[in-house]
């Protein structure tokens, strides 16, 4: 396989599904189902950390998560939900395109509520009965992870934004860690050590149960098999040094460093370090080979699209002016492009040193600018070329330790006909008529 694929011989003239509004959208359609669906399983239980624990939403009021337990075997599969970060007191107060989700907390009725969870249905990975995609930890334990501190389950600190509104300033707190780190310590106490773990999560959720697995897997200490699969989250190669045009992503591993306190006494790197003997603090993307060395009986699954639209303008919009302004969409669009498909180019191979690291990089999905492979569905997510009809086979096959797969769709043209599932041309056609 080369990766030398990675990248588009097209111009971007196709439309796209506008970003804003498909939560939304999705969770419309979910809410009314999702009563129906748990209907003949266990409840959603909420659970309400202690403010003493150190974790909490951004805005201080107190961080709750989501149970929903099986008597039917000892598996646990955690979610780590996605939806932006920040660093500024707009996208911290939830206003911009990939501004921080959830900025005024997590209700404890969230499951309940048509918003970014829809109802749990917002991956099949949260799901007992789901109408759209059945997977093989729908009759697990489930819990979810909500986000609500803008710092992709990572921050151990608090900032005070007021660079929009002087006079009333956003004290945000990025307690990321302390949440998950309090939420496992629950887990171990009611849940017990698993049999089998999954953590999971997409977009920021992607990064944050990639930047939390040994500390998660530490605290629970699962008796069998641990997988890790992340969607549409990596941590790109960008080793301090480097310039932004060898490592596009250094810019922003810098900005979150600094902001969110991941460098601090407690803080992500240092705890990290302390598990992970070859972890390099000075290149965030070490994680991936640093956590597969560790544990070396763990699986580790990483899916993205090449044509990832969203989570290349968090990336790279912010510290590339000459994009940002750039006043041509499609010129725009494909600057982004040539960025997110040199920091893939240079992340795969380090990935390929490990050999219990397995990756899915299809090409395009008319979906959300092409990001995230496990929302919803799984239609859309194949790579024909190699077989793969979805990205299921390569789900199954990192939880049940077959061969890893990694693929890297060299068709930069067949995608863009591909059909979709009947819930996501709904969705679509919604995001259309109230996105």
């Amino acid at each position: 396989m080369s990766h030398t694929a990675l990248r588009s011989p097209m111009a971007r003239t196709r439309p796209r599904w506008r970003r804003l509004g498909w939560h939304a959208a999705l969770a419309l359609a979910a809410w009314l189902a999702a009563p129906a669906a748990q209907a003949a399983w266990f409840v959603w239980e909420t659970v309400e950390l202690s403010l003493a624990t150190g974790a909490s939403c951004g805005n201080g009021t107190p961080y709750r998560f989501f149970v929903n337990r099986t008597p039917l075997n000892g598996h646990v599969a955690i979610s780590f939900e996605g939806g932006g970060a920040c660093w500024d007191q707009d996208a911290c107060e939830g206003r911009g395109e990939y501004s921080a989700t959830n900025p005024d907390g997590i209700p404890a009725d969230y499951l309940a509520q048509p918003n970014a969870a829809a109802g749990g249905l917002v991956t099949p990975f949260t799901a007992r009965v789901d109408p759209f995609q059945s997977v093989q930890t729908q009759d697990w334990t489930l819990v979810y992870l909500p986000y609500c501190t803008g710092d992709v389950h990572t921050g151990s600190t608090v900032r005070v934004y007021g660079d929009q509104r002087p006079d009333a300033p956003r004290v945000q707190y990025h307690a990321g860690q302390a949440n998950v780190r309090a939420a496992a310590d629950w887990m171990r106490r009611h849940l017990g050590r698993p049999d089998k773990l999954l953590l999971t999560g997409f977009s920021a959720g992607g990064v944050g149960a990639t930047a939390q697995h040994a500390i998660v897997r530490d605290r629970l200490a699962p008796r069998g098999r641990t997988t890790l699969l992340a969607d549409s989250g990596p941590l790109m190669s960008a080793p301090r040094g480097h310039t932004r045009e060898q490592s596009p992503s250094l810019p922003l591993h810098e900005r979150i460093r600094a902001t969110w306190g991941l460098d601090a006494p407690g803080g992500l790197i240092p705890t990290l370090q302390a598990r992970l003997p070859t972890l390099n603090p000075d290149d965030l993307g070490s994680l991936h080979g640093a956590l597969a060395r560790r544990y070396t009986q763990d699986r580790f699954g990483y899916m993205v699209f090449q044509e990832d639209g969203i989570f290349a303008g968090f990336s790279y919009l912010d510290f590339f002016p000459e994009i940002a302004n750039e006043p041509d969409p499609k010129r725009r669009a494909d600057l982004l492009n040539a960025l997110w498909r040199q920091d893939l180019a240079h992340w795969l191979p380090t990935l390929d040193a490990e050999p219990n690291i397995q990756y899915h990089v299809p090409f395009f999905r008319d979906f959300n600018e092409s990001h995230c492979l496990t929302i919803v569905d799984f239609s859309g997510t194949g790579i024909q070329e190699a077989g793969l009809a979805t990205v299921e086979p390569f789900i199954n096959s990192a939880l049940d330790r077959k061969p890893p797969l990694r693929t890297v769709e060299q068709d930069q043209l067949s995608d863009l006909g591909q059909p979709l599932s009947l819930a996501l041309e709904i969705l679509a056609i919604v995001l259309e008529l109230f996105g």
